[in-house]
């Protein structure tokens, strides 16, 4: 009976065979311990030259990622984070593997990066892989349970919701066009039409990279709410942030543990989460010997780190000033110098993982807006027509994936993350 590794709780006392890899092995003259995976999990297959001589032969021969058909009895074994091994009574060698580069010694970050097609087999990249997968499936988990609308913004736009010195620009015949920063302004439009949406997409950012923790290709999750006002975006943001780091938790435990993720951290991870105003933010860092921060500008990394180290749950930095936000940004009636708007940062220095803000809904505010910002009027009338016909109070965030797979991994580069980033790698290393 053929099953796979994940499969092996099911089967214990029970012959079966199994489609694998070599990872590594070790042994004696008497024993092999061969370290299996086959893309769901990993298990050790145990050879004992006593019983078969000829069997222990071929085993001893296996070569790193040698792939195989692997035979025989599943058992219980307590030493092991999996809880099970496997008797070995017969291997069919499929392919030789041989020169495998990746060995079990110890590799530099370039080395590994530049063979990330073959770095995605080890133990980590699986782990952090598989949490990856976890908050992709929570998330439509999440938004599916409370009745939002999955749409798919397109990849290719004419225009940009932030601007366009960061687009990668292209040819839409003879139209110019835009790699999409985000599919937000579309989604507002399917707001309009289902009340609560979200999309799920790659986004581009055309930009040098500022830290480590830059991409400019990564995955965004994009919801926006019809008559959701700023505080009702919050509460929402809290909800998925913490069902995300509670789901991971009960289903990636064992991930969790090849990484060796402090998970006391993320079971303190409930809403409702503090907010600090950015004006209080400024100055607490200018309390903390920061002199390179001024009231209206942006936070770096250093800036959110240690604003992040005053909490041990995510915080929201809030009402930013206008001139360092998007053009779309309602304005705060408390404070006309800033919007309403939040950056929720994630503790142990991970920096932003969502952004969110209420937009504009008055049509004559918005035109202007775009006017002041140097934005193509025209290309911006279907975005202001939602104003024309029916415009409601609105919200939404954008929730970077590979950011949020780095902080509930505890890897350190969100680089690791991404699957195939071997351009990233070159341009920003």
């Amino acid at each position: 009976m053929k099953i796979s590794i994940n499969q092996a709780s099911n089967f214990e006392g029970q012959q079966v065979t199994i489609g694998c890899w070599l990872l590594q092995k070790r042994g004696s003259g008497k024993i092999q311990f061969l370290q299996l995976r086959d893309g769901t999990g990993f298990m050790q297959g145990v050879v004992v030259k006593a019983s078969d001589e000829a069997l222990f032969e071929t085993a001893k021969g296996l070569t790193q990622e040698t792939s195989m058909y692997v035979s025989g009895t599943i058992k219980s074994d307590d030493r092991s984070q999996f809880g099970y091994e496997m008797e070995v009574d017969d291997i069919e060698i499929i392919h030789a593997s041989e020169g495998y580069p990746i060995t079990p010694k110890a590799h530099g970050p370039e080395f590994l990066m530049d063979n990330r097609h073959l770095w995605l087999r080890s133990k980590k990249q699986h782990a952090v892989m598989n949490i990856r997968n976890q908050i992709i499936k929570s998330t439509h988990d999440f938004f599916f349970e409370n009745g939002y609308k999955k749409i798919d913004p397109p990849i290719l736009t004419s225009s940009s919701p932030e601007g366009t010195t960061e687009l990668f620009h292209t040819k839409y015949f003879d139209e110019d066009a835009y790699l999409s920063q985000s599919g937000q302004l579309y989604a507002e439009a399917a707001a309009m039409a289902h009340g609560k949406v979200f999309s799920f997409g790659p986004t581009f950012r055309a930009e040098k990279s500022k830290t480590r923790r830059h991409l400019i290709e990564f995955w965004m999750i994009e919801p926006e709410m019809a008559f959701y006002k700023h505080e009702d975006s919050l509460e929402v943001q809290e909800q998925y942030v913490e069902y995300l780091v509670q789901q991971v938790l009960a289903n990636c435990s064992l991930d969790l543990g090849i990484l060796e993720r402090d998970t006391a951290v993320l079971e303190k991870i409930r809403a409702p989460f503090p907010r600090i105003t950015y004006t209080d933010a400024v100055e607490l860092l200018k309390e903390k010997g920061f002199d390179d921060i001024e009231w209206g500008e942006d936070f770096g990394a250093p800036h959110e780190t240690e604003i992040a180290n005053h909490f041990d749950k995510p915080v929201f930095i809030t009402n930013y000033p206008k001139a360092i936000k998007s053009f779309y940004m309602e304005e705060n009636p408390e404070d006309p110098r800033t919007v309403l708007c939040a950056d929720m940062i994630a503790p142990e220095g991970y920096g932003e993982i969502i952004g969110g803000s209420e937009r504009i809904h008055d049509y004559a505010t918005l035109e202007q807006k775009i006017i002041d910002s140097g934005l193509n009027l025209d290309a911006y009338q279907w975005y202001l027509d939602l104003r024309r016909y029916g415009s409601v109070p609105h919200s939404g965030f954008g929730l970077g994936l590979e950011r949020t797979v780095a902080w509930l991994s505890g890897v350190q580069h969100v680089r690791e993350t991404s699957p195939f980033p071997r351009l990233l790698n070159r341009l920003y290393p």
